[in-house]
């Protein structure tokens, strides 16, 4: 493993397996590239410049949006920063501007840590871990959080990998989300109800363009098998790239832009995010661990690449 010099998004940490190769950022423990075979796996982005879109970002300790910042814990109203002004939201947790610890290291694999402290909306302490580990035909990730607090305390993981094949522009991939309910939203895509995707136009069972899409949704009702969810981009020439993540990941949020940077310009780009909880899970609770002190918790994800068959 190759630690880099610093840049706009703190270390980072370039990973070599074989024909897999990641680089990873110290701020947000986020994916920034990952290819195999030389096939880039992810869009990318410049390490001088502002990453767009939350790119690769973990999102802890609740991912996606908290209305208006406010909840209530034992009859106490929390009022956490507004992160997401437009909408008046709080958006996805509290380390995505925390520049991670390296913990542990090797030539393929790195361990990323951080701490949550107490503060104003969110009165918990918590130990995370993120570990990154190449495989033969893409990349592993876990991630760890631990209770280091003094009470029980309401988590959710997230994070926000964008996906691509190679050069094939990717409104011409085809996406696959293997889930039965949508969550419908409000105009601040905060919750307000799940339905069935029934062939309308929330259901991605069968594929469609991504062209044909536009995006910032959730879908719940995954189908699970051999331990986890598989949700997949697929190019016109066969190849595919797959997102499979574990029991714990209930819910998965596709987002799509017409306005991902890329040199000079923007190109069409899909985010597809595993996560343990919807929107707004501290107020509805839907899909919250709550860790008891001492207690932790881990959740498990990949991205697999296959080539074409020769």
């Amino acid at each position: 493993m190759r630690t880099a010099e610093v840049t706009a998004h703190g270390l980072e940490y370039e990973l070599l397996g074989g024909t897999v190769r990641a680089v990873l950022t110290g701020v947000g423990a986020a994916i920034r590239e990952l290819s195999v075979d030389g096939v880039d796996l992810t869009p990318g982005y410049r390490p001088d410049v502002l990453r767009p879109f939350y790119s690769g970002t973990v999102l802890m300790p609740w991912p996606n949006r908290v209305r208006d910042g406010r909840w209530t814990h034992r009859g106490v109203t929390q009022y956490l920063d507004i992160t997401e002004p437009r909408r008046a939201n709080a958006l996805h947790g509290l380390l995505c501007f925390t520049e991670y610890r390296l913990l542990e290291h090797t030539d393929s694999c790195a361990v990323l840590g951080a701490q949550v402290f107490p503060q104003h909306g969110y009165p918990f302490q918590l130990d995370t871990r993120v570990r990154y580990a190449l495989v033969d035909d893409g990349l592993h990730v876990t991630h760890t959080v631990a209770n280091t607090g003094p009470q029980t305390a309401p988590v959710g993981i997230g994070t926000h990998p964008f996906l691509c094949i190679g050069d094939v522009p990717t409104a011409a991939l085809t996406l696959t989300v293997a889930a039965d309910d949508h969550i419908d939203v409000d105009d601040r895509l905060n919750p307000v109800g799940v339905s069935p995707v029934r062939g309308g136009y929330w259901d991605l069972r069968a594929g469609r363009l991504v062209a044909d899409l536009d995006l910032d949704d959730a879908w719940t009702g995954l189908h699970m098998s051999d331990g986890g969810s598989t949700h997949t981009l697929s190019a016109p020439d066969g190849r595919t790239l797959s997102l499979w993540a574990d029991e714990q990941f209930g819910y998965l949020q596709v987002f799509t832009t017409r306005r991902y940077p890329v040199g000079d310009g923007f190109v069409t780009a899909i985010a597809v995010e595993p996560m343990t909880a919807p929107a707004d899970a501290l107020n509805s609770g839907a899909g919250l661990r709550w860790l008891e002190p001492g207690q932790d918790w881990s959740a498990s994800w990949s991205i697999r690449y296959r080539g074409t068959v020769q």
